[in-house]
C-alpha cells in the first residue's frame, strides 16, 4: 500500500506566520511554487497561503501586503493528512476539501506537502481522472 510520505515533495519551506505577505510573495517566486504552508513559531502548521490569496483577500482589497501578515490569512483549522496514510485517503481527502495541495503531518510536525503534480506521478490514470473532475467541479 502507497502512503503520502511516499508520493508527497518533503522540505517544504514555510511562511512564518508573523511575517508579511510580501514576504510570502517574494519566498514564492524564489522557490517557484504558487502556494506555502503558514507555520507557528511552534513550527506547527496553522494554514496555507497562494498567490491567489495575495491577490484577492489582499491586494483586491486594498490592502498593504508588506504589512498584512500571513496569519491573518490562515483561517480555521488546515486539511491535512498523515504521512502513512494510505493514497486512497489522499485522493479522498483532497476531493472531499477541494483542494489541490495537502499538507503531510508526522506527528505535529510537516514533513511535505502532496500536490496535484504528485498525485499525477504516482498514481494511476483514471484516479487522477476522478481526483481533477472532483476539485473542479
Amino acid at each position: 500500500m502507497t502512503t503520502a510520505r511516499e508520493i508527497m515533495t518533503g522540505g517544504v519551506e514555510c511562511v512564518g506566520e508573523h511575517e508579511t505577505l510580501a514576504d510570502a510573495a517574494r519566498k514564492m517566486r524564489d522557490l517557484g511554487v504558487g502556494s506555502l504552508p503558514i507555520c507557528g513559531d511552534d513550527h506547527r502548521l496553522k494554514g496555507m497561503v497562494t498567490d491567489r490569496d495575495i491577490v484577492i483577500k489582499c491586494v483586491a482589497e486594498g490592502r498593504d501586503p508588506a504589512s498584512t501578515l500571513a496569519s491573518e490569512l490562515a483561517e480555521g483549522k488546515p486539511v491535512t493528512i498523515g504521512a502513512d496514510d494510505p493514497v486512497d485517503e489522499v485522493l479522498h481527502t483532497m476531493a472531499q476539501h477541494q483542494v489541490r495541495r495537502l499538507p503531510v503531518i508526522d506527528g505535529h510536525d510537516m514533513v511535505g506537502i502532496v500536490s496535484q503534480a504528485d498525485v499525477a506521478r504516482h498514481v494511476p490514470e483514471e484516479k487522477v481522472g476522478e481526483l481533477l473532475e472532483a476539485i473542479s467541479s
